[in-house]
């Protein structure tokens, strides 16, 4: 048992190694234009004297109608304090973040050369961690106070499979992740549809980040990820034998395409498996097609996924 596990985990190793170089791509002569305006420490260091700076400098986080002792009470509150105190304790440099999204901001452009870098704001939110990194074409907004680490004592009531990805090297992950298209196809009803869509913003994460590992992009632990490869043919199956590809029940969006702690195959194993195993294998479907077929990452984009599906040749991993 310890060897076949040593023999499938060293060829998990290699298959993502050869997936990295397969999407690395040489984006040294691309130029980025951007800088990082730190809100969350301007704002922290803002006095009642000087809030009329930090409004002019800021003026999107100020409200016309909110007066300023809203703002001075925020400020001077103990417990936002003490957020940011531990906020700084993890990102009072933050020159690896510039990196980090520098090399993410070349490779967008590489694939779409329209790209224009968007004004990066850090800032807190009191953990808000379902807008960990918000963007509107014009700024990227991120939460420092959700990458504090997954072991933080802030996160303790926070369940495992949400906070471990509380870790700084996700943020660079969720702001491509807020920048790829969110996908609205009017014809991705079927269940098959859906996971194509999420397989295609999984997909654009190989290109943007070529050298991140798959568990990390789609959020996974290695443990988690493991299962989902070496369970790919019967997971695929189960989906056919119960006739759920052309299915529009929307209750299989639960079960497997939104986070959640394990994928629900009403199975005594369930809880072994990762959620969104949908994504995961509408992934390997995408992959599939881009494999099989002449397109630009552009094109993939504006592909139905119907057709993405019928000319993938996808074949899973017995």
């Amino acid at each position: 048992m310890r060897k076949y596990f040593f023999i499938f985990s060293l060829i998990t190793i290699l298959f993502s190694c050869n997936s990295k170089q397969e999407n690395q791509v040489d984006v040294s002569a691309i130029k980025v234009d951007f800088s990082i305006d730190r809100f969350d420490v301007d704002f922290y260091a803002t006095t009642e004297n000087s809030l009329f700076k930090t409004k002019e400098k800021y003026p999107l986080f100020f409200p016309k109608n909110t007066p300023d002792s809203v703002w001075v009470n925020k400020i001077k509150n103990k417990e936002e304090q003490e957020l940011f105190a531990e906020t700084q304790k993890v990102f009072s440099n933050i020159d690896f973040l510039k990196n980090d999204l520098e090399q993410l901001f070349k490779h967008i452009k590489y694939y779409n050369p329209a790209f224009k870098s968007p004004k990066v704001v850090t800032l807190l939110t009191n953990i808000d961690h379902q807008n960990k990194v918000l963007f509107n074409g014009e700024y990227l907004l991120i939460s420092l106070d959700v990458y504090l680490g997954e072991k933080h004592e802030f996160y303790g009531d926070y369940p495992s499979y949400i906070k471990q990805n509380f870790e700084k090297e996700n943020i660079v992950i969720d702001a491509a992740k807020a920048i790829i298209p969110k996908g609205n196809q009017i014809n991705d009803r079927t269940f098959v549809n859906k996971m194509i869509t999420e397989g295609k913003k999984l997909y654009l994460l190989d290109k943007y980040l070529p050298l991140m590992s798959d568990y990390q992009k789609i959020g996974y632990s290695a443990e988690k990820n493991n299962w989902a490869i070496e369970n790919e043919e019967q997971v695929w199956r189960y989906f056919i034998e119960n006739k759920m590809l052309f299915s529009t029940e929307t209750n299989l969006n639960k079960r497997f395409l939104e986070m959640a702690p394990f994928s629900k195959f009403y199975r005594s194993e369930d809880t072994l498996s990762p959620g969104r195993i949908g994504a995961w294998v509408g992934w390997q479907i995408v992959r599939s097609y881009m494999k099989h077929n002449d397109v630009s990452l552009q094109q993939l984009i504006k592909t139905p996924s119907e057709e993405v599906y019928k000319k993938s040749k996808y074949k899973p991993k017995k």
